[in-house]
């Protein structure tokens, strides 16, 4: 793919998806001749962090093909060192116009967090735990509970606190690199926040920054 603005490189994703969705899909440079071309280097338009979950396979969803997409992915799509460094390569060296941010429905990494707060919750893993503490601002966020107070797991709209959690990660890249906000503000890159549908298979915006 040739060089392209955060907007249309937005539009290459959304048009990709459109095809996911009525099954249409082109499975656009996949071919050996692509292969060998990548051998070299690589010139990604788009920088996609995503949960890890088995169904969020980016290329498919966006009907991508090879060096289309750098993609970055651990549960629950929590921003850390690794993935900021990741990202800045993305940006920095390989020159991307577009971070999107992609989450999704009935994520398991959100439903621990959420489980985490109950006051019967059972103990997890230190990595686990690890894992999943950037998430549960968001959960207490959207239960409106304080200090130590347990949260009625229950009752919790998983889906609320999952969009919380997007918007939390989006800040996160922001915030914690220099690199990334200041391309932003320079108009050399967009970021993009979205929650994929997993029955309907579509990407749908939440957060849309520097596309104009």
């Amino acid at each position: 793919m040739a060089r392209t603005t955060p907007a249309q490189a937005w539009q290459i994703l959304q048009d990709g998806n459109r095809r996911f969705v009525e099954g249409t899909p082109q499975h656009p440079r996949q071919d050996v001749e692509r292969r060998g071309d990548l051998a070299s280097g690589q010139h990604p338009v788009v920088a996609i962090f995503g949960c890890a979950d088995s169904r969020l396979a980016a290329e498919i969803i966006f009907d991508l093909g090879l060096g289309d997409a750098f993609v970055v992915r651990n549960a629950g799509q929590v921003a850390s060192d690794s993935v900021l460094g990741s990202l800045e390569y993305a940006v920095g060296v390989l020159g991307v116009s577009l971070i999107l941010v992609l989450g999704h429905d009935e994520c398991g990494a959100v439903r621990a967090a959420i489980d985490s707060q109950a006051a019967d919750a059972e103990a997890l893993s230190p990595n686990i735990s690890q894992l999943i503490a950037p998430i549960v601002p968001a959960v207490r966020r959207v239960a409106r509970v304080r200090g130590d107070e347990p949260v009625d797991a229950a009752a919790l709209d998983a889906h609320e606190v999952g969009r919380e959690h997007l918007r939390d990660t989006v800040t996160d890249l922001l915030t914690g690199s220099e690199l990334i906000s200041r391309k932003v503000v320079d108009g050399e890159l967009g970021v993009v926040g979205a929650n994929y549908r997993l029955r309907e298979g579509t990407a749908v915006p939440d957060v849309l920054i520097g596309l104009s």
